[in-house]
């Protein structure tokens, strides 16, 4: 298995292809498992995409069960790191005749194969905590974001204390092979991204059933001239 290096040169136990294994194991029964648990959720994410319009990138667009509730003038490019997700996508946009989808890739959340300032919406719905370096994939998804346009994420916020926090670093094991994490995204984690990102501010957050783990996030692009990660550290 091929090793996954953070910016700071330490190894990672959680890498590329631990997700993408896990996301086609997934793919076969993810609607049935997840389509209603994280239903509010998506609704209330595209219901903030749709009023934006546009041109969406949809990282993590998985099966494609999203893609039916967008407006028809949104028009929708979608990523996954799974290709056994993006067949059941590329079904169901065939299927439904979803003409405003532009097109499905894979494609890695930290790597957007897309030029800067080329979506006016990019979702990502339980991307962040599913993936190796999670502020290399924000810094990604704020750079192909046009000014003025809004990151829109559905993620799961973890406890910085508390019981909550030592039952989410007991599963941390469990879960990490299912291609997620429990424990490493305190509401902390994204407060010091935003810090030092000097071009997006906070738009807005709230909870999320089930259970309040979950928030929606909204961040603005304000201007050209983002800053990286790598090139925050001096990479």
């Amino acid at each position: 298995m091929a090793e996954s290096i953070k910016l700071d040169g330490t190894q990672l136990d959680f890498d590329r292809e631990t997700v993408e294994q896990a996301y086609d194991r997934w793919a076969p029964i993810y609607d049935l498992v997840f389509g209603g648990v994280f239903s509010k959720g998506r609704d209330a994410a595209i219901q903030a995409t749709n009023k934006l319009g546009g041109r969406v990138l949809e990282v993590g667009v998985g099966t494609g069960i999203s893609l039916p509730l967008y407006a028809p003038h949104v028009r929708i490019f979608g990523t996954d790191i799974s290709e056994a997700m993006l067949n059941k996508a590329r079904k169901r946009v065939a299927e439904q005749k979803l003409k405003n989808v532009e097109g499905l890739a894979v494609m890695d959340a930290e790597k957007l194969e897309f030029p800067d300032n080329s979506f006016d919406v990019v979702m990502a719905q339980y991307v962040v905590t599913a993936v190796p370096n999670p502020e290399v994939a924000l810094d990604e998804f704020a750079r192909v974001l046009r000014p003025g346009g809004e990151l829109i994420i559905l993620t799961r916020v973890s406890a910085d204390d508390g019981l909550r926090r030592f039952i989410e670093q007991g599963l941390q094991p469990v879960v990490r092979r299912l291609g997620f994490r429990t424990a490493e995204f305190a509401w902390s984690r994204y407060a010091r991204w935003l810090s030092g990102a000097n071009s997006v501010e906070l738009a807005e957050r709230r909870l999320i059933p089930p259970l309040g783990h979950f928030s929606l996030v909204r961040i603005r692009k304000l201007r050209h001239g983002f800053t990286t990660a790598a090139s925050r550290d001096g990479v």
